[in-house]
């Protein structure tokens, strides 16, 4: 138990944050008063669906450049011996 303590007490911890950000999320959603438009809901899907695309895309490049030896460390120049 006593190996587990740390990783328990972050848990905990980030459990925490995520409360208090929900919590402050849906006090200050329900407090506005803002409202929008069609086109700012369009613009907003749009944004997310884009971002979404974009997020996968360059998750996709690095998965295909790690499987494909592109990360890999280049090694040292070839030494020409002239003697």
């Amino acid at each position: 138990m006593r190996r587990y303590l740390p990783t328990l007490l972050l848990l905990v911890v980030l459990l925490g944050f995520l409360g208090l950000a929900l919590s402050f999320m849906v006090t200050t959603w329900r407090e506005s008063t803002a409202h929008m438009s069609v086109h700012g809901w369009v613009a907003l899907s749009l944004g997310v669906v884009f971002s979404v695309i974009v997020g996968c895309g360059l998750m996709a490049l690095m998965f295909y450049s790690s499987r494909r030896g592109y990360d890999e460390r280049a090694s040292e120049p070839q030494r020409r011996d002239d003697n």
